[in-house]
């Protein structure tokens, strides 16, 4: 398949994009406001790869351009940017299915918090903002950026897979399977996705207090 990261340039967007791309044959696209930011990101990608003995082509693209050429297009953007950035490639988006990984957290003296918007979840923020027909599934809300992309790390993580279209939660699941070491979960439909994404600043403030577990992620057993 032809994934396009728009917000590709960004941390979890760059961990994703790496580890398609080294892990699967699928076609990596990175996507950015800025094509020339995206053409550069996309060499230091292909760089990193070389040095790995991978010889993998991966194309930087303004963000509309880039969706237009993806089956799937992952939003690896901030909440504060989805909705800008999905009606900004909404005409684009064809029948491709869309991933919202954003997580709206705020930080106060005590640690990090949910920020549920009025929309129930941030997912559903993405699916308010797509085209009716345009398939929205919430993924990789839990993962740890700075692991993801460091390709000498090993995985060992779940990802809760939410949305209301089987085939494109199907189509998320095998993706996100396709990365080493990354087990996907169907958590449901779209309206679960406030308990996934919950999730995240829980593991970010347990992290910041007990040493050694900065890269910490999600297994279900």
């Amino acid at each position: 398949m032809d994934i396009a990261l728009l917000g590709g340039t960004g941390d979890i967007g760059e961990g994703l994009a790496l580890r398609w791309a080294y892990d699967t044959n699928h076609t990596v696209i990175v996507g950015s406001r800025e094509a020339e930011r995206a053409e550069t990101k996309a060499e230091e990608y292909e760089t990193e790869l070389d040095s790995r003995g991978e010889d993998v082509t991966i194309e930087g693209l303004a963000n509309e351009d880039a969706t237009a050429r993806a089956d799937v297009v992952v939003t690896a953007v901030p909440a504060y940017h989805l909705t800008d950035t999905v009606e900004s490639i909404a005409d684009e988006l064809g029948d491709a299915t869309l991933v919202a990984p954003a997580v709206g957290m705020k930080r106060d003296e005590d640690g990090f918090h949910y920020n549920r918007p009025g929309v129930g979840s941030v997912t559903q923020l993405a699916a308010k903002a797509a085209p009716e027909e345009t398939p929205v599934v919430g993924a990789f809300h839990n993962l740890a950026a700075g692991r993801l992309a460091n390709l000498d790390a090993d995985l060992d993580w779940d990802t809760v897979v939410v949305g209301d279209d089987t085939d494109a939660k199907d189509t998320v699941c095998e993706l996100a399977e396709g990365i080493v070491g990354l087990r996907a979960l169907d958590g449901g439909p779209l309206s679960n996705a406030a308990e996934v994404e919950a999730v995240t600043p829980l593991l970010i403030n347990v992290a910041r207090h007990n040493d050694g577990m900065h890269d910490l992620g999600v297994r279900f057993q």
